[in-house]
Formats: C-alpha cells, sequence, structure tokens
C-alpha cells in the first residue's frame, strides 16, 4: 500500500533519520501505514483526524516545523556556501530565492513570520498610497485642477474598477497558482500606478495662487480675464484615473492570495491572528498616509519658491504629489523579496491536515465536489465554482454584509477629513492630520481586536458571525450622533447678510454698501476673519484698504476694514487672513462617538472575513475572496465615495465661479452635511446587520460525526456553540 501522502509527500525533504517505507500492507481494517524504525521496533500510533496513523517517532513532517534543517556538520560546510535548496518529494522548490539563486543568509525568513513581514509591509504602502494620500490630497487636488467632488470620488472609485476586472482571474487563477509572484507582480504594477499619480505636477505649468497683494485690497486692480481664470487642468482627472486603476490592478492579490497565503500556512486556531496582524498593518497605512500627507500638505506644491500666502488660506496647495513618489519607489522595492518566496512554506502541509472543515452543508450535497484535489485547476471548473458559491448563502450573505460596511468605509475615508474641515473649521492639513488621529487607534486597534477575539475564545464560523452581528448594532447605535452638528461660523453675504441679518431666500449676497465701491471679483476667493469674528469672502469683501506690514500670529493683517463692526457707524475695524476658528461646543462629543463607529465598524471587519474562509471549502477559499471583493466592490467601494461625494456636493452653499461655472466648493452647509451622513449611515448600519443576522440564521456547519476529531481538538479546543467532542473514524471500522 502506499504511504498517505499527507504524511511523507509534501513534507519529506531534509530530515536525516531514514524510514523504511517497505513495509507490508495493513491487516484489513486498518486504513494507516506503519513504519519501521532504524532500530526495528515498531512505533506506538494514534490515529489522525483522517483515519491515517500517525507514527509516534519523528515523522517527515516533524522533521520541517522549523523554517531551516539542520545539517550534518559535514554538510554543514557546503549547503550555506552553494545556497540551500528545500524540494518536496514531488519535486516543488520550497527554498526562498529567485530562480536558481536561494542564499542560505536568506532562508531564515523563510517563515510564516517571514512572509507576514513583508505582507504587512505592502498592506501598509497600499493603505497609505490608496485610503490614506489620495484621501488627504483630495481637496488639493479638487483646488489646484479645479474638480469637482464627485470627480474626485470617481478617481476614487477607479481603484474599485479595476480591482473588479482583474478579481476573478487573480483569484480563480493565482489561488491555485505561485501566489507569492502574483503578490511580487501585483506590488510592481501598484508602485508604477503611484508614479503615474504624481506626473500631472511635473507635466503642467506652475500653480499661480494669487497672493494677498495680487487679490487686491478695496478699490486696486481687481481684473482677471476669464482666459486665466477659465482651464483646462480638470482633464488631468483621466491620468489620476490611470493612477488608481494600476494601484486597484497591483493590489488585487493582496486582499486575497496574500490572506489565503497566511491562512494554508500557519494553524487554524492562529490564523485569526496573523490575518489581524496583516489587516492593523493595512489600517496603519491610512493613519500614516493621513498624518504624512498632512504634513506635506504644509509645504507649498512649489517646492523652492516664496510666497505670501498661508496654509490656512483657501488657495492654499500643498505638496500633494510627494507621498506618491516614495510610496511608489517603496513598492517597487518590497516587490523583490515577496517575489522570492515559494508556493508553499516548508512544514506549512501538517496545518491542511490537521484543519477542520467548516464549510457550508448545502441540501445537494453539491459542496463535496469541490473537495476534488483537481478541481478549480482549469477553466472548464470555472463556472461550477460559481456555482457551488451562489447556492452557498451564507457566503452571500457574508459578501453583502461586507459591501453595506464597505460603502461607508470607502465613503468617510475619501471624505472623512473634508467634513472634519467643514464641521470645525480646519485646514485641509489639520483635518487630515485629525482624521488620522482618530483612525489610528480606532481602525487599527478594531482590527487586531476583532482577531484577538476569534482567538482568544477560540470561536467557530457560527460564533464569528454573531460577534460580527453585535459589533455592527453597537455601530449602528453610536451613528446617531449626527444627528448633531457644529453651526457654520458666520460668513457675510453666505450664511447671514452684513448686517447680521439673515439672506432673504437664502440667495448669496457678497455685495453690500460697505463695499459697493471696491470693484470686488467673485473669483480671488481669500477668506478673512474679521475682528468681530465674522468671515469675509476676500479682504476686498470686507472693505479693507491697507494690509499691516506685521504678522498676527504668522497671518496677515488686514486694516480699514469698512465691513467690519457692529455697526457701520464705528470706526472701521481689521481683519486675519484665513477662516475664524471654530468653538463648537460639540466637538468633543462628536469625535468621541466618531471614535466609536469607527472602532466597531473595523472590529468587524476581521471576524467577517475569517468566517467567509470557514463557510466554503479550502480549494475555494482563494475564488471565494475574490468573488467577495468584486461583491464589496461593485456594491460599496466603487458607489460609495461616488454617492458621498455627490451627497456632499448637495450641502454646498458656495461655489467656485470660474466666470459663470461651478468649480470646487468652497463652503458646505454643516447641518445639511451632517444630516445626509446620518441618512447614509443609519441605512448601510441596519442593513449590514440583518445580512449578518441572515448569514447566521442560514450557516448550516457539518456533523459532527464527520468532522475531524481528535488531532485537532487540541488546536482549536471547544467551540462556542457545540462541543467537539473526539470521533473514532468510520474508515477504521471497515
Amino acid at each position: 500500500m502506499a504511504v498517505p501522502q499527507n504524511l511523507t509527500g509534501e513534507n519529506g525533504f531534509c530530515f536525516t533519520p531514514t524510514l523504511d517505507f517497505s513495509h507490508p500492507s495493513p491487516p484489513p481494517g486498518e486504513t494507516g501505514q506503519t513504519f519501521t524504525s532504524p532500530s526495528g521496533q515498531e512505533p506506538s500510533r494514534t490515529p489522525l483526524s483522517n483515519g491515517t496513523a500517525s507514527s509516534g517517532v519523528p515523522s517527515p513532517s516533524d522533521s520541517c516545523a522549523e523554517p531551516l534543517c539542520s545539517p550534518t556538520p559535514a554538510e554543514e560546510g557546503t549547503q550555506f556556501s552553494e545556497g540551500i535548496k528545500y524540494v518536496s518529494a514531488e519535486g516543488e522548490e520550497l527554498a526562498c530565492g529567485w530562480g536558481g539563486f536561494t542564499p542560505g543568509c536568506l532562508q531564515p525568513f523563510n517563515t510564516s513570520k517571514g512572509i507576514l513581514f513583508f505582507l504587512c509591509v505592502a498592506s501598509f504602502l497600499q493603505g497609505m498610497t490608496v485610503n490614506g494620500f489620495i484621501n488627504t490630497v483630495i481637496t488639493s487636488i479638487e483646488r489646484r485642477f479645479d474638480l469637482h467632488s464627485y470627480q474626485s470620488g470617481l478617481i476614487a472609485s477607479s481603484y474599485d474598477i479595476a480591482a473588479c476586472i482583474c478579481l476573478i482571474f487573480v483569484s480563480y487563477f493565482g489561488g491555485n497558482g505561485h501566489k507569492p509572484r502574483w503578490l511580487g507582480w501585483g506590488m510592481m504594477v501598484m508602485g508604477l500606478g503611484s508614479l503615474l499619480f504624481a506626473l500631472p505636477h511635473f507635466t503642467t505649468g506652475r500653480y499661480e495662487a494669487r497672493s494677498a497683494a495680487e487679490v487686491g485690497l478695496c478699490g486696486g486692480n481687481q481684473s482677471l480675464p476669464c482666459a486665466q481664470a477659465a482651464s483646462s487642468l480638470s482633464s488631468y482627472r483621466f491620468v489620476f484615473m490611470l493612477g488608481q486603476f494600476l494601484h486597484g490592478m497591483g493590489a488585487t492579490p493582496l486582499y486575497t492570495l496574500g490572506v489565503t497565503y497566511l491562512d494554508e500556512n500557519v494553524k487554524t486556531n492562529y490564523s485569526p491572528v496573523y490575518i489581524a496582524v496583516f489587516y492593523t498593518a493595512a489600517i496603519l497605512g491610512p493613519a500614516a498616509g493621513y498624518l504624512v500627507g498632512g504634513m506635506f500638505l504644509n509645504i507649498y506644491t512649489e517646492i523652492g519658491r516664496e510666497i505670501d500666502i498661508a496654509p490656512e488660506n483657501t488657495l492654499w496647495v500643498g505638496a500633494w504629489w510627494i507621498g506618491f513618489l516614495g510610496a511608489g519607489a517603496a513598492s517597487l522595492l518590497i516587490s523583490i523579496p515577496i517575489l522570492g518566496y515559494p508556493q508553499r512554506l516548508p512544514g506549512s502541509q501538517r496545518y491542511i491536515v490537521m484543519r477542520v472543515s467548516e464549510a457550508h452543508q448545502l441540501k445537494d450535497g453539491s459542496h463535496k465536489k469541490a473537495s476534488d484535489p483537481d478541481f478549480g485547476k482549469t477553466v472548464k471548473d470555472l463556472p461550477r465554482s460559481v456555482l457551488l458559491l451562489l447556492k452557498n448563502l451564507t457566503f452571500i450573505f457574508l459578501c453583502l454584509a461586507g459591501a453595506t460596511e464597505a460603502t461607508l468605509i470607502a465613503g468617510m475615508s475619501t471624505f472623512g477629513p473634508k467634513f472634519l474641515e467643514s464641521q470645525f473649521s480646519l485646514s485641509a492639513s489639520e483635518a487630515a492630520t485629525f482624521f488620522g488621529y482618530l483612525v489610528v487607534p480606532a481602525g487599527g486597534g478594531g482590527t487586531f481586536l476583532g482577531g484577538f477575539l476569534v482567538n482568544k475564545f477560540k470561536l467557530r464560523c457560527s460564533g464569528i458571525i454573531k460577534l460580527c452581528s453585535v459589533c455592527t448594532l453597537s455601530s449602528l447605535l453610536a451613528i446617531f450622533i449626527f444627528f448633531i452638528h457644529c453651526p457654520n461660523l458666520p460668513m457675510a453675504g453666505v450664511t447671514q447678510g452684513y448686517e447680521g441679518s439673515a439672506l432673504p431666500g437664502g440667495h448669496l449676497n457678497l455685495t453690500a454698501a460697505c463695499n459697493a465701491d471696491c470693484g470686488c471679483l467673485q473669483e480671488t476667493y481669500s477668506p478673512v476673519c474679521g475682528s468681530n469674528d465674522v468671515m469675509y469672502y476676500s479682504p476686498c469683501h470686507a472693505g479693507c484698504k491697507e494690509v499691516s506690514e506685521n504678522l498676527r500670529n504668522g497671518k496677515e493683517v488686514y486694516r480699514e476694514c469698512s465691513c467690519i463692526g457692529k455697526t457701520f457707524l464705528l470706526s472701521p475695524g481689521d481683519a486675519e487672513a484665513g477662516k475664524c476658528t471654530s468653538s463648537c461646543a460639540r466637538k468633543p462629543l462628536l469625535l468621541v462617538f466618531m471614535f466609536v463607529v469607527i472602532l466597531f465598524t473595523f472590529l468587524s471587519s476581521i471576524p467577517a472575513l475569517t468566517a467567509t474562509l470557514r463557510c466554503v471549502s479550502d480549494r475555494q477559499r482563494s475564488f471565494a475572496l475574490g468573488i467577495q471583493w468584486i461583491v464589496v466592490r461593485t456594491l460599496g467601494g466603487i458607489p460609495g465615495p461616488i454617492a458621498f461625494g455627490s451627497m456632499i456636493d448637495k450641502s454646498c452653499l458656495l461655489w467656485q465661479d470660474q466666470c459663470g461655472e461651478h468649480g470646487s466648493c468652497y463652503v458646505y452647509q454643516n447641518s445639511a452635511m451632517s444630516h445626509y451622513t446620518f441618512i447614509a449611515g443609519l441605512t448601510y448600519k441596519v442593513l449590514g446587520a440583518t445580512f449578518f443576522i441572515v448569514a447566521c440564521l442560514l450557516y448550516k456547519p457539518p456533523p459532527a460525526e464527520s468532522a475531524p476529531g481528535s488531532s485537532d481538538a487540541s488546536e482549536n479546543g471547544n467551540c462556542d456553540l457545540q462541543e467537539h467532542k473526539p470521533s473514532v473514524p468510520a474508515e477504521e471500522d471497515m
């Protein structure tokens, strides 16, 4: 009888003891194979989960528990000089290296922790670029290239459009192929996308921000030809979309093949922790992107050129492009070590033998087809594989729940800084940094805590879905905080009249008696904060006639402003450049509950991903993640930023005027923005909680008697829903 392959086939490499496999077939009633030790004694046997026998002496799989083999003294001098080469019984290379170049110094990294480190760096870079830098610089790009919010939403959605196009191909063929190579080439493509995203800065002319002197004071030269105001810079949105498209193509393998590669090479109960660490790095990436991107926005986009406007000025455009150059170069570098990893790590086959199936059981039993070792290796199995997943209602509802969560995450990550900027009257860099401070502890902590809870309480699939439901319901309660908002700061001619009265019919009226003779243009938006704590559209609209030579708090000070004062009978006041400071008393409450919403939203992410991996068969895991990401992006990631962008546009009070055409939005109505956010959040959170509850009710676990028994009992312990009872395989009685 042939030796069971799960004992020797794929881990039979690099071990010194000689085992004699030429033993007669076992007597009827035994399915295992008896090994003969070198001493000639027959070792004791214990049944494995698949009914085979495991010898008491070290097996080939045991010899590969360490990442490196321990060579004999005679071998030690030659192995490291010529390069270590691990080869399985099937002739598969298991050493870390590139082609025939497998030096010994690389082999200590050929472990699950080694690949986890490099995948964490990759996910960190992806998150920092796509969900950090891009969301941070949205306002600056809109201002620099004259884009609307819905156009910037299209740029953000291009990432998900590319992912949807590539996911089926990558997850199906990559899932049965060499995963590290797919991951490495993907990081290279993503690096090229980052470099392309920064390209418009170098191909456009210099950004000419109109300084305080150029903006002009009351009575100054205010002429601005329309040919100068109107531009075709908005066409560069297609370059940004192409860069995002490459980002989406390159990151597609990362969250499908990367997750399954980790899951296949560690113990089942350690898998949620490894995946949680991986996703925590992906969450810390955007947080770092917000913080670092916010720092770059304090640097003027034309480096080395002096300008007399401050970052608080709405005409300021920061150095948005620096982060993409650095992230692109780093992505190209990190792809090199990832390309060197083998198709599977040494010693990983024993974890596959010990795995307990928790796949959802279909009534017609068709789920058993996926257990065929040859299933999924050819294109002809693709329709059948899709059909099996569509029959798995637990998987379908988990995908729908993920889509609802992704809609909120995509929308809020794209426009969250803009929400804070409007509510608390912050600059773009301050809002980005503030949002980063929220995402670091809430998003990163929630992601890691979710994986920790699954591992700590040894939750099985049904218990994991229940945990997701509880987290979604908790964040649903916190979403009601968006009922409240910070009021808009008073702005003459926009939120109130120049005399402090309400605007008739809510229409803008930037002209008053105090500035009627100034000849101010609406194209030159440069807000100032008057000494009466009222904002004005520009120094000209405030009626200011001179600029002080001395700065106040690092800002320009304007004098003789005829529109500033409690009444026009008083002497003219002065004004500072930039927005007025918000003193909203509801700010701490808003921030605390926003923290809670982010925390519980990300707390369910790793449990939901773990439930997806467990409710499908092992051979369909990569493909299932690919299908799930398609659903998540099609229903959530793509429409999320577009819907939120359109919603925010509806709450705009003051548009940029470019010779009669709308540009970007200058001022938003805080109450409308908050209410739209509440409606969207409440809708998607209710749907998400409903989908998780339905998925839990429909889940049908494998019968206890058919699950592998004793070998995994020590690994997973007792589950939260049913007692794990060791069972004797039925084949031993046959």
